[in-house]
């Protein structure tokens, strides 16, 4: 259920309490109820993720006519996502209504933390590369349980190809779970420029030739599952490389960046939009993502520089790009982050590349 209220502001605040159910048709009477108060500004409590379907409703149904009403303020047809903390009340003091008036009355004030919630086009962006990065992890999941697998049944390829899951690796392991036995057949499988000599490949696939069976049937499992996850990660790529063909353009502007890819490119334009239009400088961007330094001073002393949490999405792109670009020989980000080695335990090297992305976009 959802505890709504309206409320007029001017002067004193007077309230009209309504419940409504969460159901798409109670959504829907909920917006027509808006529409006939004249309500011009909404805001709603971010919690977990219970507030997407509300959001979208009232960005379908009720943003649209509400920014078209003629006499009405200028924050007509505004939506607020305000974060559940910054309007905690007294403990034990929890009921639904008096929560709903102190949100709108702190929004008034101007005291609740509003989080940032791109348009539609950009959440479903953010919903292909989100879904992409978590099938990303699963896959280095199940590479990592099958080198476990291969050490537990002895089998040391690991150790003489440098990726297990490369063209002369699979081949060998693809055969190893057909059930071939021949520790020879099976180095004679390997490309020519791999750098182990077939006798090493031999002794480190000697144990084939009594590998109880369930080992190979386990092993043609993962590798099956490796393989489905591979397709569904390039399905992925080449729906989101649809989705940003109109903003092509920026995505190459951004993967020229030292330290940052295709991939990555595309990742941060899903978080942060195509021209980071939301944020009005590179500080504004780095204290989103959280790569600054926080500020926690009382009577004049500093007690902490802890950076905030920020966007969790973004620091990982931009704390695993900064690790490439400050290796990148004769880069911006190489010379800055030398010159602010002495003073990295206040100082993330990351906010130079939220930094540069907004210069770039710009």
């Amino acid at each position: 259920m959802l505890a709504v209220v309206v409320a007029e502001v001017e002067g004193e605040y007077q309230f009209e309490r309504r419940r409504f159910g969460s159901n798409p048709e109670q959504l829907r009477r909920l917006a027509e109820w808006l529409l006939e108060e004249q309500v011009e500004e909404v805001v709603m409590e971010s919690t977990a993720q219970y507030w997407r379907p509300i959001w979208e409703v009232l960005e379908r149904y009720w943003k649209p006519i509400s920014e078209k009403r003629e006499g009405g303020g200028p924050m007509r047809g505004a939506l607020h996502l305000a974060q559940a903390l910054s309007n905690r009340g007294r403990r034990g003091r929890k009921r639904d209504f008096p929560d709903a008036e102190r949100l709108v009355r702190r929004l008034v004030a101007q005291e609740l933390v509003l989080s940032f919630v791109p348009d539609a086009e950009q959440r479903l962006w953010r919903s292909v590369m989100r879904g992409k990065y978590q099938l990303t992890c699963h896959h280095a999941r199940l590479q990592n349980r099958l080198e476990a697998l291969l050490e537990e049944a002895h089998i040391k390829l690991s150790s003489l190809v440098s990726d297990l899951l490369g063209a002369s690796a699979r081949r060998m392991l693809q055969a190893l779970a057909e059930g071939e036995t021949n520790p020879a057949a099976l180095a004679a499988l390997a490309d020519q420029r791999l750098r182990a000599t077939s006798a090493q490949l031999c002794d480190a696939l000697g144990a084939c030739t009594e590998l109880n069976p369930v080992y190979r049937r386990l092993l043609k499992m993962t590798l099956e599952k490796l393989q489905f996850l591979e397709q569904q990660i390039r399905k992925l790529e080449q729906e989101m490389a649809s989705l940003l063909r109109p903003h092509q353009d920026a995505v190459e502007r951004l993967a020229a960046v030292p330290g940052l890819g295709a991939d990555s490119a595309q990742q941060i334009i899903a978080e942060v939009g195509a021209k980071a239009a939301t944020f009005p400088s590179a500080k504004a961007l780095s204290s989103w993502v959280g790569a600054c330094p926080g500020d926690d001073e009382s009577a004049g002393v500093s007690k902490s520089h802890r950076s905030p949490k920020g966007n969790r999405h973004m620091r990982r792109i931009l704390n695993q790009s900064a690790n490439a670009a400050v290796k990148h020989k004769g880069s911006m980000f190489e010379i800055v982050y030398r010159r602010l080695v002495p003073r990295l335990d206040t100082i993330n090297p990351s906010a130079q590349l939220a930094i540069g992305f907004v210069d770039l976009s710009g």
